[in-house]
Parts: structure tokens; sequence; C-alpha cells
């Protein structure tokens, strides 16, 4: 039996919602000369680099690449980030991820970055499925889709193109 891929958003789609999301990140960070991008290691960060590319095109804004590395079958492991906590303290930080699902993923880096004050945060997410089980919103979102449980949301970044399906 082959799993059906149903694409919901194509590469051109992406494009025009992370330049939209880059646009809302810019807005609500106008009065800034530096922000923080926070990417959830794998699709999180790459989408992060998108939303990156964006903002370098339509600002001058300085902005500092984060990789954070949350272990998602352990989420209680302690999360690492490739910038050291002084480099975004007291600076505007976006946490980016592909998809929020439940909502842990996103829970736990929103709690590791608690722990240092910030000037502002938000969450950006490609996807917002709906159906949390944590109460965590996305700030900045490129769709928000109403799917069913067993539903399995995958977005595929590659060099040249990017895509969005349901298995």
């Amino acid at each position: 039996m082959t799993v059906e891929k149903n694409i919901f958003l194509t590469s051109q789609q992406i494009q025009q919602k992370t330049k939209r999301i880059a646009y809302q990140i810019l807005e609500s960070n106008s009065k800034e000369k530096e922000i923080v991008l926070a990417g959830i290691t794998s699709n999180g960060y790459l989408f992060a680099k998108e939303i990156e590319k964006e903002l370098t095109n339509i600002s001058d804004i300085s902005i500092t690449m984060c990789e954070v590395s949350i272990d998602k079958k352990k989420p209680l492991n302690p999360i690492k980030t490739s910038i050291t906590s002084d480099e975004y303290k007291n600076k505007p930080l976006v946490l980016v991820d592909d998809v929020l699902n439940s909502g842990a993923t996103l829970i736990y880096g929103i709690k590791h970055f608690l722990d240092v004050p910030l000037k502002r945060f938000k969450t950006a997410v490609l996807v917002n499925r709906n159906h949390k089980k944590y109460p965590v919103k996305a700030d900045f979102k490129g769709i928000s889709l109403s799917t069913t449980l067993q539903e399995h949301v995958v977005v595929e970044f590659t060099k040249s193109k990017a895509v969005a399906y349901l298995m």
C-alpha cells in the first residue's frame, strides 16, 4: 500500500508565505537594528534561513542566526543553541519551526529562552495545525490548517524548492 501525498503548499506558495512572514517580523521590529532568528533543528532552522534571506532582501536589519537543538523524543533533555545566551540577551528573538502540531516542541523551546531576558519574543511557523495539546500560539504563520489527528503534515526543503503535503 502506497501512501498518497496531498500537496497543499507548492514551492512558490511557500516562498510567498515566507516573504509575508518576513515583512511581519520586520514590521513588529521596525525600530530594531538587530534581530535573532532561532530555528529549531532541521526544518525549523531551514525555514529560519529562508526567512533570513527574505529579511536581507527587504531591509538592512542585522540578523543573528541561532540553531536550537531539541530532542523531540525526550524534550526534557537539555536544549542546546548554536550561539551563547549572551549573544541573544536583551535582543528581539523569533523562535521558528516548520509545523506547529501539538505545541510540545515550541513550548519547550520557549521555556529555554525564558531563562534569559529578551527584549521581545515571538514565534513563527510555516504550518499551524489546530490540534494543540499545549497553550502555545504562533505569532507569525504561513497557513492554518485543520486536519484530522491521523493526518501527518510534512514539509520538505531542498536547495531548489520546498513543498508541504499531507499524508
